[in-house]
């Protein structure tokens, strides 16, 4: 029998019973659950990581739905035992679902949601802002100070890379990897040369409105280039940030082959996926090449980096804190009620899932929606004309 966990409940005399892994921030998304007469019951367990026992123990013999975490193992059993307490929808607080077997919910008639629309800007600001500190070496120089050997301005002290006028290489270039191309571009003059299995045709004319200003203002304009190959961004570019999906292509894309391929003095960005850059690699390389730079909001085998990789001067590891904008979390926590309640009261799927800002109104109620199921055709769920 599994060992019961602490939990705090609102709206003890719900109808629908909707369990959340984990507190989130904010508690809009508790109220508008509670307003649909949901029975919400938070888990207060002192672990960073419910193990799939704990979860089975919270979702007990009743269960309508289940808000949980990027970090738990959704599988079959989840989805069995959500199933048998009578659960039909789980959601992610997270835009990704690597953590979830959908093929399993879909087996079992669990909905799936997850949260995209919301982390936009906010993952391309934590990527920037990694590419300026790498760039200018802030956190060696924070670390310098704090340990009081600033003894007076020297010529060499902390000289790092200038941005302006460099380029900036972007490996899938959706809407995260062209927000932060926007802000390197239009913050820095940063040129952009960039790879993805499809045109990024916005961006190309934002580039190029973008550089014709420039140049109506006297100033060098930037330019753009769509790569015909990865590795033709890796050789041009000064600063590369990785924006692809995860999937078996994708697996250990930064290896050390095309570590190789890049410039000495380059600077590698990753707030997608730990899995796309061999860390192990990547460590070594870091070693043989002290002045190549890099930084990382996700690692390979997280919570855990690679030995090494936390000894190295020229490397900035962050522990997977891109969405960590109250705004944002407090919109995915949202969002992920969301799901779940419209799943539990019959509305169809939102039309566009990245087009949230309805939902995360808070002036107003809701759409009749759920704002995102990823496998809504595989269960023939309807989508709402709204």
């Amino acid at each position: 029998m599994a060992k019961p966990v602490s939990i705090e409940v609102w709206n003890p005399n719900g109808k629908y019973r909707v369990v959340s892994t984990k507190p989130m921030p904010g508690t809009r998304w508790i109220n508008l659950l509670v307003l649909q007469d949901c029975r919400v019951e938070i888990c207060t367990e002192k672990k960073t990581i419910l193990s799939v026992e704990d979860i089975i123990a919270l979702i007990g013999n009743k269960c309508d739905g289940v808000i949980g975490q990027l970090t738990e193992d959704w599988g079959e059993t989840l989805f069995s035992a959500l199933s048998k307490a009578g659960g039909k929808a789980f959601s992610n607080m997270a835009v990704g679902y690597n953590n979830v077997d959908v093929n399993a919910a879909t087996k079992y008639g669990v909905a799936v949601g997850n949260t995209p629309g919301v982390l936009t800007e906010t993952t391309a600001e934590l990527a920037a802002s990694l590419s300026l500190a790498a760039s200018r070496r802030i956190v060696e120089a924070d670390g310098f100070m704090r340990a009081g050997l600033y003894d007076g301005w020297l010529p060499h002290l902390f000289v790092g890379n200038l941005l302006k006028g460099q380029t900036v290489g972007v490996i899938g270039a959706g809407r995260i990897g062209s927000a932060y191309a926007r802000m390197m571009i239009e913050g820095f003059k940063m040129n952009l040369i960039y790879y993805d299995l499809y045109q990024a045709t916005r961006l190309e004319k934002f580039v190029t409105a973008y550089g014709q200003f420039l140049k109506a203002s006297g100033e060098q304009p930037v330019t753009w280039k769509r790569a015909s190959s990865m590795d033709e961004v890796l050789q041009v570019a000064d600063v590369i940030s990785l924006h692809p999906i995860l999937d078996k292509t994708t697996y250990h894309l930064i290896n050390k082959e095309r570590l190789s391929k890049m410039k000495k003095e380059a600077i590698l960005i990753n707030c997608s996926r730990g899995p796309v850059v061999d860390e192990e690699a990547l460590v070594e390389h870091l070693k043989q090449n002290p002045m190549f730079r890099v930084g990382l909001d996700v690692f390979e085998d997280e919570p855990y980096m690679k030995p090494g990789l936390a000894d190295m001067q020229n490397a900035i590891v962050v522990p997977h804190i891109a969405s960590a904008s109250k705004w944002t979390r407090e919109g995915m926590a949202t969002l992920a009620a969301l799901n779940v309640l419209g799943k539990i009261k019959g509305y169809p799927t939102w039309s566009n899932p990245n087009a949230v800002d309805p939902f995360l109104d808070e002036k107003s109620p809701p759409p009749s929606a759920c704002p995102s199921i990823v496998n809504a055709k595989a269960l023939g769920l309807p989508v709402s004309k709204l």
